[in-house]
């Protein structure tokens, strides 16, 4: 899953999204805050024609965040605005399965008939009588107080701008249904992972995975939920009035001790914000800042050496993704390679240093002290860092035997007139 990603994973944990890097691409859907909840936003504001205003304001908001800590863009990052004609597309196919019905009361409404579909629960390990009623329409159109809306007919207080013509009545799409329809048009009627917070468990991904099945789409093969927010022991809400939003944990610190503290812990853990969270994780960057600019002071000849990661990170790294265990690999590795500068060890501490370069790499750590570490010019610092980024890829591919691939980079750097020298210590680069 990991190996040769960059990144590979970022946890946006106070945002509630988990951006997973995989070999088909990823998409953000630009759902999270869904047409009805913006609206109902817009309304309570006093302006309802304005709720597309604040959708693309909070958009931005978003984008800037992920983008601070290193999150690299996705490859897709559609808005439900654009693909109502697939919704409504999806929503005609299960009524004519047989799996979804217009509301009997002339609302407008269809809804999903959770009765029809023998798998409705499966992702939550629920039975069906067990479930907690659909709390998103007045339960009298519906068959079963469980069933969800597909599509919600327009209501006279709701703003014309949030409302689409379809075969059912002027309305707008479910929130559920809006990410099934996306994923289809984007990622393909399978997938490999579906990421979200623990909370969209039920009823939101279970809605999807029904719906979505039902239809009949494979959907995500795999779920990973990461755990919420706590702010100083205490659950965030705004209720409470102990929100945190990205833009004051960034003015707090710098971006990649705002990644590493939101990474640190395990994505499905429960992270606790409190006084001291960015202290800490401040305190863990520079001693892996302070570690690389010391070796890259005492290893004056020659160019870095490229290793893979140590076989214990790759090995967390496997374990559902375990960070905690391997940043604990991470600061075994420092304080190896600073044990061997004392000791004046500067094969092992070139060693340390290429493993350390490669497991921040993978972490999506930008650590600047890295990039100066080798020489004063600032041109030889940004060459270095392209080079030995292309380097960490052909030493990833070697690895997994893939040599035609290794064979591909060595011979456009030195179309490049970077020369890739492999020896027993390592792999080496001069300029030619």
């Amino acid at each position: 899953l990991w190996q040769g990603m960059f990144p590979l994973f970022s946890l946006v944990a106070g945002i509630g999204t988990l951006l997973i890097w995989y070999y088909g691409g990823w998409s953000v859907l630009r759902d999270e805050l869904s047409i009805g909840v913006l609206m109902a936003a817009s309304v309570a504001a006093g302006d309802p024609e304005r709720w597309w205003a604040l959708a693309y304001r909070v958009e931005l908001e978003f984008s800037s965040a992920y983008a601070a800590i290193g999150i690299l863009p996705p490859t897709y990052e559609p808005r439900a605005t654009a693909s109502i004609g697939e919704m409504q597309s999806m929503i005609a196919r299960l009524i004519e399965r047989g799996h979804a019905y217009a509301a009997g009361d002339a609302s407008g409404d269809v809804y999903f008939d959770t009765a029809s579909w023998a798998g409705y629960g499966e992702l939550t390990a629920q039975r069906r009588e067990d479930m907690q009623d659909a709390a998103d329409a007045d339960p009298r159109g519906k068959r079963d107080p469980r069933d969800f809306a597909l599509w919600k007919g327009r209501k006279a207080a709701e703003p014309a701008t949030a409302s689409w013509p379809s075969p059912w009545g002027d309305g707008r799409p479910g929130w559920h249904i809006e990410c099934s329809a996306m994923a289809r048009r984007y990622l393909g009627d399978a997938f490999d992972i579906h990421g979200g917070g623990l909370d969209l468990r039920f009823p939101h991904h279970e809605n999807e995975l029904a719906q979505s099945r039902a239809y009949g789409d494979a959907f995500a093969s795999h779920w990973l939920h990461n755990g919420l927010v706590n702010v100083n022991g205490q659950k965030m809400s705004k209720s409470l009035g102990n929100s945190i939003f990205a833009h004051d944990v960034l003015a707090q610190a710098r971006p990649v001790v705002v990644r590493y503290a939101l990474a640190a812990a395990h994505y499905r853990s429960t992270i606790d914000l409190h006084d001291g969270s960015l202290v800490e994780a401040e305190a863990a960057v520079d001693r892996i800042e302070a570690f690389l600019l010391r070796s890259g002071r005492a290893l004056t000849a020659g160019a870095p050496t490229v290793l893979p990661v140590p076989e214990a990170f790759g090995t967390a790294m496997d374990d559902d993704l375990g960070v905690p265990q391997a940043l604990a690999v991470l600061h075994e590795t420092i304080r190896s390679g600073n044990a061997s500068l004392d000791a004046g060890d500067l094969a092992a501490v070139a060693r340390a240093r290429a493993e350390v370069r490669a497991m921040t790499a993978v972490l999506g750590l930008d650590l600047s002290a890295d990039a100066a570490g080798r020489d004063g010019s600032a041109a030889h610092g940004a060459l270095g860092a392209l080079v030995g980024q292309l380097l960490e890829r052909r030493a990833a591919a070697r690895a997994r035997k893939d040599f035609t691939t290794a064979d591909e980079i060595r011979d456009a750097l030195a179309a490049a007139g970077v020369l890739v020298e492999d020896g027993a210590d390592g792999t080496h680069w001069s300029l030619g």
